[in-house]
């Protein structure tokens, strides 16, 4: 619908800037003229679209434009408030509880007139995990204070071979992957941005010591790089007892799970057996076996017998 195409091009000028009349055109598979003719649209309703011409031209929105609250519904809206208690629940700090007062104050204003349900808690969203060890807000409030000011930060880092070092980094971004918090930074010791993860870090104190950011790569959706762990990959194959069923759903995608008869499971794989590897699996206890690759499964044995011994001397 063209209604739904003018708004998603108005979106996407706010977010982007300056985009190309080709650009746009391929985006929502539609003739250039169609574009041209979009844009006297949006011009005649009063968003005031600028053209500039050349190799480098395009169409963009003023700067001093803004999108007016209307444009949002009250279930995005709601959306909005329910996304910004959660970063409130995670962050704790001044910045984000007056942003979650004002979004608030819009959904309430938005709201009169209407007959909605007005229940907060059909979406709830928490950015704190459950079984999160102690620390890890403050930590995560002192990285944010460095980020926002541009201050060099001193931590105690638990290395991934379990080394405790002491680094200098500069934090440019935090992430939340799944229940585990990270932060993005440049290690003045590496020379180069690494990600260091919340709960690794033992210490963490602002320095007087101020940078000037540098280029950082991007990451949109945070994939892991196999090249974090130098364990080569290996095709496994795992035999689960029925009673495992739950905790292999939070695991194994299902394509690679199979019901065997009497209720057991197979899952077969491609992972890298490095140590979180064997720490999951061993964790399982008695309701796993590693069918294959051999060295593997003895490594899984030998482990299990150096934790028997802990308790046997």
């Amino acid at each position: 619908m063209k209604i739904d195409r003018l708004l998603a091009i108005t979106v996407l000028l706010l977010n982007r800037g300056r985009v190309s009349a080709k650009e746009l055109s391929e985006r929502f598979e539609v003739s250039s003229k169609t574009i041209y003719r979009d844009m006297d649209t949006l011009n005649q309703a009063g968003i005031p679209i600028v053209a500039h011409q050349g190799i480098s031209g395009g169409f963009e929105i003023m700067e001093q434009f803004m999108i007016d609250r209307h444009w949002l519904s009250i279930e995005e809206m709601s959306s909005l408030v329910t996304a910004v208690k959660g970063i409130n629940c995670a962050l704790d700090d001044k910045e984000t509880d007056a942003l979650l007062q004002k979004v608030k104050s819009l959904l309430q204003k938005a709201q009169r007139g209407y007959a909605q349900d007005k229940r907060e808690d059909r979406l709830i969203m928490d950015m704190n995990p459950w079984g999160q060890r102690n620390g890890i807000k403050e930590t995560m409030q002192l990285l944010k204070q460095a980020v926002d000011e541009r201050r060099r930060t001193a931590i105690e880092y638990i290395s991934s071979g379990g080394r405790s070092q002491n680094r200098i980094i500069e934090p440019v971004s935090l992430i939340l992957k799944s229940s585990i918090w990270y932060v993005h930074a440049y290690c003045t010791l590496r020379k180069d941005f690494r990600v260091f993860r919340l709960s690794r870090i033992q210490h963490a104190a602002l320095t007087e010591e101020k940078f000037e950011p540098l280029e950082a790569p991007v990451i949109e959706q945070f994939q892991w790089d196999t090249s974090w762990s130098d364990t080569p990959e290996e095709s496994l194959v795992l035999t689960f007892r029925s009673e495992a069923r739950q905790r292999i759903a939070d695991v194994f995608h299902p394509d690679e799970v199979t019901m065997l008869p009497g209720g057991a499971f197979r899952v077969e794989v491609v992972l890298k057996p490095d140590d979180w590897f064997y720490g999951m699996i061993l964790s399982f206890g008695d309701l796993v076996k590693v069918e294959s690759p051999d060295f593997v499964a003895e490594e899984v044995v030998r482990r299990a017998q150096q934790i028997m011994g802990r308790y046997l001397n």
